[in-house]
């Protein structure tokens, strides 16, 4: 693509279109974004998830905005944030726990705002074969396979086995303020086993833990689970379905069985991007989008293609099959246990790109849950941190346009929604504790292991409430 960068804007925003022969370029936009900056280097971590990236690189989405996009894996999670934050990146891959973490000041302190969410659903849980063998007795069988979804009451006699015997449970999460922390640790606490708390003076996460949480990169969990220094691990994919191809491990539950249609990652930009280049960061959102439609178009027609795009090793790097395994509306738990999960991957319907401030508020609850954030805060305190983080104007600014142009549907958007999506009910959790992101500190009071809204944790104790 480096023939767009002799191609030079024109007066009004129009663009001069060379005619070079590029069948695969469409040349149907008249009048682009007289974007402020358009060479830009993005970030991303080596997950399926980063699929609208590569998609709208791969097939010119960018390019029709008039940006030039570098797309750079990086070492870690704390790496590309501090990048972003640096602006050696313009933005990144994220997970949707670090804009909202660092705008807190948990950790790395910055305003980091995102004006779209890449994805729903497509994590897992997956623990190592010794530990199955021994979950097996406490599950339920139906025709001689396990039913779905295995609750951690499974897991928790092991977890008692494993102490009675003095050995610790370690397991692995990707960061501190990953969904996947979240996941495992809300998972954990359904089945009454305590993942550990945080405070400001103890950082690792195990106070009180009987279950020891601890930090892998992704794509470092299948060797660390099989060389024995982890029992178990949450992980988006493909590095779930690596553990099976690579029989070491199985998968026992999706995020999607623990929570319908929960919320994935972001694309993270600073707040001071967004101000400086509006017109570039409107352009990137409107590739963006373009990008997870086409994932999820003709009921997920084109997986396959981006199965072989996301298998390169500039993007994900892992075997096809692997990716194919859980993007083309399937998940492999045990070896052969192969079942539909059509929904495992969503990037686009059930409104998946839409920043809401629900899903924000639900991170903050988790952190405030388990004590990152240290003291009670009001519920307005919750909305607020949301609005400062989650952009659904600069999203829906960008939909309009995509509708105008005729990329996308009118239908294809929440216009009128205030923010906040309907509680989630019951039985779309795997805990059937209902979720209502207007009411934050009702929810945490709500749960059963974990800081209530008026506790806090002093040294190694709960105290308050």
């Amino acid at each position: 693509m480096q023939f767009w960068k002799k191609i030079k804007k024109g007066v009004m925003g129009t663009t001069i279109v060379l005619t070079l022969g590029f069948s695969s370029y469409q040349s149907a936009v008249a009048d682009i974004l007289d974007v402020e900056k358009d060479e830009l280097k993005f970030g991303f971590i080596k997950l399926t998830d980063m699929a609208p990236l590569a998609i709208a690189s791969e097939l010119g989405y960018f390019e029709d905005e008039g940006l030039f996009v570098t797309l750079e894996a990086q070492a870690n999670w704390k790496v590309l944030l501090d990048r972003v934050i640096t602006g050696e990146l313009d933005g990144a891959h994220m997970l949707a726990g670090q804009p909202l973490a660092a705008t807190i000041g948990y950790g790395t302190k910055a305003h980091i705002v995102t004006p779209f969410s890449m994805d729903l659903n497509g994590n897992g849980i997956t623990v190592s074969n010794e530990v199955w063998e021994l979950m097996k007795p406490h599950i339920t069988y139906k025709d001689g396979k396990p039913v779905h979804p295995i609750k951690a009451e499974s897991l928790k006699p092991v977890v008692e086995q494993f102490k009675d015997a003095g050995k610790p449970f370690n397991m692995g999460m990707v960061f501190p303020v990953s969904t996947h922390n979240y996941e495992l640790r809300y998972w954990l606490a359904s089945g009454g086993i305590h993942p550990g708390f945080y405070s400001p003076n103890d950082v690792s996460g195990q106070i009180q833990a009987e279950a020891l949480l601890s930090v892998t990169p992704p794509p470092q969990m299948p060797a660390t689970l099989e060389a024995g220094t982890i029992y178990g691990y949450a992980v988006g994919e493909p590095w779930n379905q690596a553990a099976v191809f690579k029989g070491i491990g199985v998968p026992v539950i999706t995020d999607y069985e623990m929570w319908k249609n929960n919320p994935e990652k972001v694309f993270g930009l600073t707040k001071e991007f967004t101000e400086k280049y509006p017109n570039t960061t409107l352009a990137l959102t409107k590739a963006l989008i373009r990008a997870a439609k086409w994932l999820d178009e003709n009921d997920n027609a084109n997986r396959l293609e981006a199965v072989e795009i996301l298998s390169r090793s500039e993007y994900v790097g892992a075997d096809a099959e692997v990716i194919a395994n859980s993007m083309t509306g399937t998940f492999e738990y045990e070896k052969g246990d192969k079942r539909a999960v059509p929904d495992f991957n969503v990037f686009y319907r059930y409104f998946a790109t839409y920043p809401f401030y629900s899903d924000a508020v639900w991170y903050l609850t988790q952190m405030r849950r388990w004590g990152q954030i240290a003291e009670q805060k009001p519920d307005s305190w919750y909305d607020e941190v949301a609005k400062s983080v989650y952009r659904p104007d600069i999203y829906l600014k960008a939909a309009k346009m995509l509708v105008e142009e005729g990329h996308v549907e009118k239908a294809d958007f929440p216009w009128e929604s205030d923010g906040y999506k309907a509680p989630t009910p019951a039985e779309d959790i795997i805990d059937g504790i209902p979720y209502d992101g207007t009411k934050p500190n009702a929810y945490i009071d709500s749960l059963n292991i974990g800081l209530k809204s008026k506790e806090q944790i002093k040294g190694s104790e709960v105290v308050g409430g």
